[in-house]
């Protein structure tokens, strides 16, 4: 009787870190690469400050993505963790991608991570992808020096595949996607086929929120409001959220509150609305606002906003 054999290829399956400085465009892309919103989206920089993994599952294998804060320079207790957390990330990966804002002259966070990549003693593949191309000035050569210069005064070099394209459009997303699996080596799949993220649901619903504060404060304060999640009940069809906006100065509960109220509750219908389209269920959200003049460095509060664990 003859042998049967299985020829199907073995899929394909890797970590990949997403790294790059603030406002690169790294959610917006993880969110196209994965059809959902998995991670918070703002016009303000340093939006995403816990590292959040999304699944990418097809026949060829899974990609899952590591989307970690932007480097950015650290004047408090949590923009050092932020970094921390980003190059903790980082170096827990199979494979990086550096996302650069292309329509953007190159800054000092861009040539760090460049200079990071080739300092690294292990030969990972290595991925850039020049996001926003669809703009209409662009410094596609202004990185390319960069680059090349760092090459020859550091006396190494590294082979690194290059992208460019829009993480908004699409344009130039599929061919990163192609060559991400290429690269990847095979093995059995991290997490069951249905799921989307492994980031913690209540971490989720904080930044759901916090990108709520983002877009209705804009750059008045918002980096100065934290989002606790204080009690949550997970009905069969129905979740019950009870969330405090922490400030850290009295004159700031007044901005966040708005006239009658009118800003909380702009930022309350928009997050409970996010969050029920996001999970499929109801959602009754009810938000506080209370002045904590240390939250930003308190480590208890870091730790049940997230911010504090293995990093």
């Amino acid at each position: 009787m003859a042998e049967i054999t299985n020829d199907a290829p073995k899929p394909r399956v890797a970590v990949i870190g997403l790294v790059g400085r603030t406002n690169g465009g790294k959610s917006t892309l993880i969110n196209n690469i994965v059809g959902e919103k998995v991670s918070i989206v703002s016009p303000v920089v340093q939006t995403t400050r816990n590292t959040i993994r999304a699944i990418l599952d097809e026949r060829r294998g899974q990609l899952v993505f590591v989307d970690t804060p932007g480097l950015h320079k650290a004047e408090t207790k949590l923009g050092t963790l932020i970094n921390k957390m980003a190059r903790h990330a980082a170096a827990n990966v199979e494979a990086l991608v550096v996302v650069f804002d292309a329509s953007e002259s190159p800054r000092l966070e861009d040539e760090g991570w460049m200079r990071r990549l080739l300092a690294a003693e292990e030969d990972r593949p290595a991925f850039f992808f020049f996001n926003k191309c669809d703009r209409e000035e662009l410094h596609l050569d202004e990185y390319k020096e960069l680059w090349n210069g760092l090459q020859r005064e550091m006396g190494r070099t590294r082979k690194v595949r290059t992208f460019s394209g829009s993480a908004a459009t699409g344009n130039g997303v599929e061919k990163l996607v192609d060559s991400l699996f290429d690269t990847a080596p095979e093995g059995e799949r991290l997490y069951d086929s249905e799921i989307l993220s492994d980031y913690p649901r209540q971490l989720a619903m904080a930044d759901i929120i916090r990108e709520k504060v983002f877009f209705n404060l804009k750059d008045e304060l918002p980096h100065s409001v934290g989002v606790r999640i204080d009690h949550f009940e997970d009905g069969y069809d129905s979740w019950k959220i009870e969330a405090t906006l922490l400030v850290m100065r009295a004159s700031q509960k007044p901005i966040v509150i708005g006239p009658q109220g009118s800003v909380v509750k702009r930022i309350r219908l928009a997050a409970q609305k996010d969050i029920a389209e996001q999970y499929g269920v109801k959602v009754k959200l009810e938000l506080w606002v209370k002045v904590e003049p240390n939250w930003i460095t308190n480590p208890l509060i870091l730790k049940q906003m997230g911010y504090l664990g293995d990093y």
